[in-house]
């Protein structure tokens, strides 16, 4: 039976990958030289491939290659393996090849009709330095294939900017749609047309529905005092496409599978998402208005306060707490969102997504007697108007939205006036038309700590050698120093994400005994979310303390530096980095 063409070059690139993996060709040269030196008479030094054949065999290295083969052969459009052993796949190298299979196997053309789902396309552009810019964000109709002939459908989509820009276009995306497998009958294009657009007019009529509710809503809102007029009360936000979505649409539980352990593990992957607010054209100080989309948000890997709030508040209401997203204000008015947690036993936890700080809430009463001592609020925050998550949204009512003396007992409507569950359900549930499709799952980081680690370590010694040579310094490295770092930066990480601390009693003594009397040792740790080695060590000379370890003089000057990389899912990483250096002191 012959092979096609592209089976053949295939199989070839299998069977060179084992052969290097085994160092086969190595073994052939000792074979072959053995053979020739001691089974052959000195006039007969000519070797044939029948002789070589043998003597492979006759020291098992042929069965051993064979043995780890794999074959993968296309039969009857099913993928048929051996031992399912990984060394013969190209994981690594060529993306994963959609085997066509028998159409019977999957759901008919008309239930797949009924689901509502679009395609999430994000475009992201990255320039030279690894910065990201999200360009376009759309959502593709795809169910077009459904009634198109011969099972293949081509789009051309137009893609438009996001936030201010979300009017201008941004290029045209030819798009080929083929249902895998082919299924056994295909509808009519009038029919596909009709169901679109049926739904298309349900989904204006539940939109008209909820947007009457939520005015109705807002009224009685306003009813009940006229000052809530100027509080943060956010029924809908803009996305990236500049589309008004109910913000409950924004959250649903999100559980991240084996890729984050705890909750406050979740808290410190969002944390190490960069922060970068939404760009503003002309003066004026505004804010300008775009929550993103959670497949936005963690293609570009940054995003603006809400973006992170309600990413930690899916992925809390994942781990089966009462999450909410909350909306308010910090320091000095300037419009702020945070997580809270509520506990079987009252406990109200305020959680910070960008920066994964805890605080846990204690209301002060103002109707204390002077004397009573009244909790005194660690947290940065200044007022709440709302609180929402993708089941419920709640306006606050008490007299002062003042967020130390909120009691957060959301089940009083005389504090919390709630929005109907049902108005929520039936713009916002799973499923629905008017939501959002289904939140992508997190990806595992596809970042090796340890590579990138000693790749930035390299490049901080180059630029501090550097940086000292112009200032007419020489630089003398202590390895061994640089590795009683190590410890350190682990304890930063893991108080980071346990808020305990742990390790710094061996740091402290190793350090002691690496540093000889009449020695002075400094260390400058720093903590960032991007690997840019340039861009960090310009942010470390800022710091007048670092900048003194890195320009030390004196007698006997050593030079320490390490770099530790902990990864979180969609490359996300913690990149902290140390400083330190030991000389004599000379009074």
């Amino acid at each position: 039976m012959a092979l096609p063409p592209e089976k053949a070059s295939e199989l070839k690139q299998i069977i060179r990958q084992q052969l290097t993996r085994m160092d086969v060709h190595g073994r052939i040269r000792e074979v072959l030289a053995e053979t020739i030196r001691e089974e052959l008479a000195p006039e007969h030094q000519q070797l044939s491939a029948e002789d070589l054949m043998k003597a492979l065999r006759r020291r098992g290295i042929i069965d051993d290659v064979m043995k780890e083969l794999t074959f993968v052969t296309d039969m009857n459009d099913r993928e048929m393996t051996s031992t399912p052993k990984p060394s013969t796949h190209f994981v690594d190298r060529q993306p994963p090849v959609l085997q066509k299979s028998d159409g019977s196997k999957m759901v008919d053309a008309t239930t797949m009709l009924s689901i509502c789902d679009p395609v999430h396309m994000v475009l992201i552009k990255t320039d030279t330095f690894g910065e990201t810019t999200l360009v376009a964000s759309y959502f593709l109709e795809w169910r077009s294939v459904l009634g198109a002939e011969n099972r293949v459908t081509n789009v051309a989509v137009e893609l438009l900017g996001v936030g201010t820009e979300s009017k201008v276009s941004v290029g045209v995306l030819n798009i080929k749609l083929e249902m895998y497998p082919q299924l056994n009958k295909t509808l009519s294009q009038e029919i596909v047309n009709t169901q679109l657009a049926l739904e298309r007019q349900k989904t204006a009529e539940k939109e008209r529905l909820f947007l009457v509710y939520a005015k109705q809503w807002w009224r009685e809102y306003l009813q009940i005092r006229p000052s809530h007029n100027t509080r943060l009360v956010k029924i809908f936000a803009q996305d990236e496409n500049g589309i008004n979505r109910p913000v409950c649409s924004y959250v649903r539980p999100l559980r991240a599978g084996r890729l984050l352990d705890t909750p406050r593990q979740a808290a410190r992957f969002v944390n190490v998402l960069g922060y970068e607010r939404a760009p503003v054209i002309g003066g004026g100080g505004g804010k300008q208005e775009q929550w993103c989309t959670l497949l936005a948000f963690l293609c570009r890997n940054k995003g603006d306060c809400e973006d992170h709030a309600n990413l930690l508040c899916s992925l809390l209401l994942g781990y089966g707490l009462e999450a909410f997203v909350c909306v308010g204000t910090k320091a000095k008015g300037v419009p702020h969102t945070w997580v809270m947690t509520c506990g079987t036993d009252g406990t109200i936890t305020f959680w910070e997504s960008l920066t994964g700080h805890r605080y846990i809430h204690n209301p002060i009463n103002p109707d204390d007697p002077p004397l009573v001592e009244q909790p005194k609020p660690m947290y940065p925050y200044r007022t709440v108007g709302c609180v929402f998550n993708h089941q419920k949204f709640l306006g606050n009512c008490q007299p002062s939205d003042a967020v130390e003396v909120c009691v957060f007992d959301l089940h009083d409507e005389s504090k919390w006036k709630p929005m109907s569950g049902e108005a929520i359900k039936s713009v916002c549930s799973p499923g629905a038309t008017t939501s959002l499709p289904p939140f992508p799952p997190l990806c595992a980081s596809t970042i090796d700590a340890a590579v990138i680690s000693n790749e930035i370590e390299l490049q901080l010694r180059i630029l501090v050698s550097e940086h000292r040579k112009d200032l007419g310094l020489t630089t003398v490295w202590d390895d061994q120093l640089s590795y009683l770092l190590s410890p350190a930066l682990a304890a930063y990480e893991l108080e980071r994400t346990t808020s305990i601390s742990a390790g710094n009693e061996e740091f402290q003594d190793a350090i002691r005994r690496a540093v000889p009397d009449g020695h002075t040792f400094k260390g400058f740790p720093i903590h960032f979310v991007y690997r840019n080695a340039r861009r960090a060590f310009s942010t470390c000379l800022r710091s007048p303390f670092c900048e003194e370890i890195i320009c030390c003089r004196g007698d006997q000057v050593r030079l320490a530096v390490r770099v530790r990389v902990f990864t979180y899912p969609e490359s996300a990483c913690a990149v902290w980095i140390m400083f330190a250096c030991k000389y004599r002191s000379v009074l």
